[in-house]
């Protein structure tokens, strides 16, 4: 019988990235269900910082459970010695449970995997490549709203996921034991090229948004020119020039799995965001 958590836990839930595209749904879902949540973030009334140990202490002290999102990735050369000192933190403090966003298809993440599943605390793992949300919250907003997207790998299929899926996926197993020692691979349902899902967004909007495929340099020039931040780019490009090779193309059923049911098409999350207006082209000076 599994130990589901009632919406009136006394239990407090540590988000870390709290801010960011899948900590901030997370932490929502959870005030929804009534659940205590301690929002991880620097700015935080209990501050939480990945680079700063000396934060982590105060973050998980009366914590139950951990949604865990590594930044800026799990693929990065600091990720595991800070994972292994986490973990171990957090069974100091007393948590009972971690559910960690991982990386499908990145090699490195499978070294932090393993350190989350011999931590002896409970765990789930689950595992996304490409948001459906990067292309209106993350880096390559800027190039729909400029009205061209130049991308490499523009011809490898990839089943890009909603944030909202990973965030009721990691809900699910932060309330409910039986999703403990599952790996959920999240993915949407149909796979498509960066080329495809940039014609959906302008079909949607109604605005002609060329794909152009460029080389990872020009690639890296760009972002720099939209002052993406360095460690989003240094991970971008590890995407594009490592994982995006087609290991990932075939689409998974995690959300299935862990919900039952099938996950957004990229389609509906196209629809929702360009009914919002929030791919207006930029004014011109």
């Amino acid at each position: 019988m599994s130990n589901a958590h009632t919406a009136n836990s006394a239990n407090t839930i540590l988000v870390t990235g709290a801010t960011g595209k899948t900590g901030r749904r997370v932490a929502a879902l959870l005030s929804e269900r009534g659940v205590p949540v301690r929002a991880g973030s620097r700015t935080a009334a209990i501050p939480f910082d990945w680079t700063d140990r000396d934060t982590w202490a105060g973050a998980l002290d009366g914590i139950d459970s951990v949604y865990l999102a590594y930044q800026p990735d799990v693929a990065v050369p600091a990720a595991p010695a800070d994972i292994a000192a986490f973990t171990a933190a957090a069974a100091a403090a007393g948590v009972r449970t971690i559910v960690m966003l991982s990386g499908r298809g990145e090699p490195e993440a499978l070294e932090c995997e393993a350190i989350v599943r011999n931590s002896g605390l409970r765990w789930t793992v689950v595992r996304c490549a490409w948001f459906d949300q990067n292309f209106d919250e993350g880096a390559f907003a800027d190039f729909i709203h400029a009205g061209e997207v130049a991308l490499p790998g523009g011809d490898v299929p990839e089943p890009f996921v909603h944030a909202d899926d990973i965030a009721e996926v990691a809900v699910a197993a932060l309330l409910d034991d039986r999703h403990a020692g599952e790996v959920y691979e999240l993915t949407g349902p149909r796979a498509l090229t960066f080329a495809e899902a940039v014609a959906e967004i302008a079909a949607a909007t109604g605005r002609d948004i060329p794909f152009i495929p460029i080389s990872r340099t020009d690639f890296v020039a760009a972002l720099i020119s939209y002052e993406v931040p360095a460690d989003v780019i240094s991970l971008l490009d590890y995407l594009f020039g490592t994982v995006l090779d087609g290991r990932n193309s075939l689409p998974a059923d995690g959300v299935r799995r862990a919900l039952g049911r099938e996950p957004r098409d990229f389609a509906e999350y196209v629809r929702d965001v360009a009914v919002s207006g929030a791919w207006a082209p930029v004014a011109q000076s």
